[in-house]
């Protein structure tokens, strides 16, 4: 089912705002317009919004999402294991920041 911005924001949770700067990154289009004139996404266009926003909550950038998008799993499966060992390591840095800042609240 073709849906408008405000129903993906609503159903998904991603801005509008979101949407249309994937669309002017080129990462998505619209697939028409409603009698209203309200543009529409048809649900591969609807899957793929959730995917880049999937991406992004990962930690990949716009410009690395245009590169991995399309990308076959031989390609995208490297970038995924890579992204995964940038995340642990953050991961790792932000469990000693709250055990820093529990013995600090521990101090007060």
């Amino acid at each position: 089912m073709d849906m408008t911005l405000r129903e993906i924001h609503d159903a998904f949770g991603i801005s509008r705002r979101a949407i249309q700067g994937y669309e002017k990154a080129g990462l998505v289009r619209n697939t028409g317009k409603n009698e209203r004139g309200h543009l529409l996404y048809d649900e591969e266009e609807q899957m793929r919004i959730k995917k880049i926003r999937l991406f992004q909550q990962m930690g990949f950038s716009i410009c690395e999402i245009k590169n991995m998008i399309d990308a076959p799993d031989n390609v995208l499966k490297p970038i995924m294991k890579q992204q995964l060992i940038k995340m642990k390591k953050e991961q790792v840095n932000i469990k000693i920041l709250i055990d820093k800042m529990n013995d600090l609240i521990k101090e007060l």
